[in-house]
Parts: C-alpha cells; sequence; structure tokens
C-alpha cells in the first residue's frame, strides 16, 4: 500500500477558520460544500431533525461513542475542578474570614455601646429593630435616610430588569419576590423563560459568530495580499486576537467607564461588576441601577440588560469559535503525530 499523503501546511491552517464557519454555520453537523467556506447553506426544520435523529441513531448503534469523552478522562477533569475550588476557597478564606471577623467584633462593641449610651432600650427592643430594619432591606426598602423611600425595586423598569436576570440565569440575588404569589410565578416564568432565552442568545450568537469569522477572513486576506512572507498561522492568530480585544473594549470596557460615572463606582468596582455579569456569576453585591440614592432614568435598567444579552452572546461566540480552532489544532497534532509513526 502506498503511504498515506501528508496534508499540505496552507491546507490545514485554512481548516481553522473553515471549521469555525461551519461549526457556527452549521451547528446540526450536516456536510457543506468544501469551495464555499463562507456561505453554507442553512437547512429547514424538519431536515436539521432528520440529522439529529440519524446521530441519535448513530449512537445507539455504537458508531458515533468513540467521540464521547471517556470516563477516565472525565474522572480527570473532576479531579482538577475539585482541586481548584478547593484552591479557590483557601485563598478566598484567606482574604476574606480576617475582614468578617472584624466586622463582627465591630458590630458587637457597637450593639454594647449603644445600649451603655442608651438604658433606657432593652437588648431585645434593639435587636427587633435590628431584625426590622434587615427585613426592610431584604424587601429592597433602605432604611438609611428618607429619600430612598421613593426608592422602589418593583417599578416597570426595575421589574423588567429583574426578569431578565432571571432568564439569563445571572440571579444577582439583591432582590427576590417576598410574597407567595411572586414566588410561584417566578418558578413557571424562570422554567419557560431560561430555555427562550437560551435559544434567543444561541441566536444571536450565531449571527456574531458568523460576522466575527467574516471579519477575520476578510483581515486575513488583506494580510496576504501585502505581507506574503507572514505565515496563515500568525495572521488568523493576529487578526483573531484583535477582534477580541475590539469585542472587549466594546462590552467590557466602555461600560466599565459608564458604570464607574453612573454608579459611583471605582475602576476595579466597575470592571468587576462587568466580568461578574457576563461570566453569570452574578454575586449580587454591585449591581447596576441598585444605589437608592441616585434617581435613574427609566431607561436605564432595560439599557444595562440589552447590554447583558449582546455581552453574553459575543463571548459565547468567541469561546465557541476558540474551542472548536483547538478542536481542529488538536484534530492536526493526532494527525501529524500517526504520520510520523
Amino acid at each position: 500500500m502506498a503511504p498515506p499523503k501528508k496534508p499540505q501546511p496552507g491546507v490545514v491552517q485554512s481548516s481553522l477558520v473553515q471549521a469555525s464557519v461551519a461549526a457556527i454555520q452549521n451547528p446540526m453537523g450536516y456536510e457543506a460544500k468544501t469551495h464555499e467556506p463562507c456561505s453554507l447553506p442553512r437547512r429547514s426544520i424538519s431536515s436539521r431533525s432528520a440529522s439529529i435523529v440519524a446521530s441519535m441513531d448513530a449512537v445507539a448503534d455504537g458508531s458515533a461513542l468513540h467521540s464521547v469523552m471517556k470516563w477516565k478522562t472525565v474522572l480527570a477533569v473532576f479531579v482538577v475542578v475539585v482541586l481548584y475550588m478547593v484552591v479557590g476557597g483557601l485563598v478566598f478564606q484567606a482574604l476574606e474570614e480576617p475582614f468578617e471577623s472584624e466586622q463582627k467584633n465591630t458590630i458587637t462593641q457597637e450593639k454594647a455601646l449603644f445600649l451603655q449610651g442608651n438604658p433606657c432600650v432593652s437588648p431585645a427592643e434593639l435587636e427587633a429593630l435590628i431584625k426590622h430594619s434587615i427585613d426592610a432591606v431584604s424587601a429592597g426598602v433602605s432604611p438609611i435616610g428618607k429619600s430612598s423611600y421613593n426608592f422602589s425595586h418593583w417599578d416597570l423598569s426595575s421589574a423588567f430588569f429583574f426578569a431578565g436576570t432571571i432568564i439569563s440565569t445571572i440571579g444577582y440575588g439583591n432582590i427576590a419576590p417576598r410574597t407567595e404569589g411572586g414566588r410561584i410565578f417566578c418558578i413557571l416564568y424562570a422554567i419557560i423563560g431560561i430555555p427562550l432565552f437560551g435559544f434567543l442568545l444561541a441566536g444571536i450568537g450565531d449571527q456574531l459568530g458568523t460576522m466575527f469569522v467574516k471579519s477575520v477572513l476578510k483581515v486575513e486576506g488583506i494580510f496576504q495580499q501585502k505581507h506574503k512572507q507572514i505565515s496563515q498561522t500568525k495572521i488568523l492568530v493576529t487578526s483573531t486576537i484583535l477582534f477580541i480585544l475590539a469585542g472587549c473594549i466594546v462590552f467590557v470596557t466602555v461600560p466599565a467607564v459608564i458604570f464607574k460615572h453612573t454608579e459611583g463606582w471605582t475602576t476595579l468596582e466597575a470592571i468587576y461588576f462587568v466580568v461578574i455579569t457576563l461570566t453569570t456569576v452574578g454575586i449580587g453585591d454591585y449591581v447596576a441601577g441598585g444605589d437608592k440614592m441616585i434617581e435613574y432614568k427609566k431607561w436605564y435598567k432595560p439599557l444595562v440588560w440589552f447590554w447583558i444579552l449582546v455581552g453574553l452572546a459575543y463571548f459565547a461566540a468567541v469561546l465557541s469559535m476558540i474551542g472548536d480552532w483547538l478542536r481542529v489544532i488538536s484534530k492536526k497534532t493526532k494527525a501529524e503525530v500517526q504520520f510520523t509513526d
């Protein structure tokens, strides 16, 4: 038998971009024409359903099981994740536990000093007042000052923003339904809304990813015309990094500057909020539009939610494309190793 032909470097390298286009425009895995990398045809819903059924049949008869991650690999990844969590827990404990202990000692001393200076107030009355204050804060009402009483977590713009945090699974946790009816509706709303939002996010990510890859291809073509001595891989990596940086400026830097001036946050706090939001961590210690002392415009919170929507879709598309490229590179490496053997 004749030895297998070694793949040409130019063809293999260009397959990185083609694979990204195929993964974005062809999510169901059907075969596309190889000579049209940027204009892949789209199938109807019935055709995609048939592709899904065929894929399921392939898994059932064992022909597609080679692509499933092995249990040893799953176990290794699980161990890595657990170790990562342990390291993270130890670091957070070292950074945050001393501050927590300091706050506990401070509040205990302040309560004792208040009772000493106000002998007419009993410890039980003070505890009741503190409990009522905590309940008020949990309900979205700040007991500090008087102007904040005009602030509402449940006006239309705030309720719209809260609904968006539910279906996007960010869930800041700074506010929550306090009535039984609100909690029941929240459950039903999340069950229906989360898949709907995921479908919308996938669609926007599909379009953004297609635009992203086409832009990379254009930049790659320009570089190849002017700098033919530069390898295609370097051009691809450089153009991709440039577009990722441009996206970070649009979805991270600019919003952080806006939040810094609108909310009165520091630069670190603004960047912290942006990253925690776009990664859907949603801790809730910093929330745009959550300061009860600031009078926000009615369109501010809806605008923040639309930024979240497009930002999530953009970074999902970027991460998906990077993952596709890594898989192509992995296959290329395996092919070269097998060829040398």
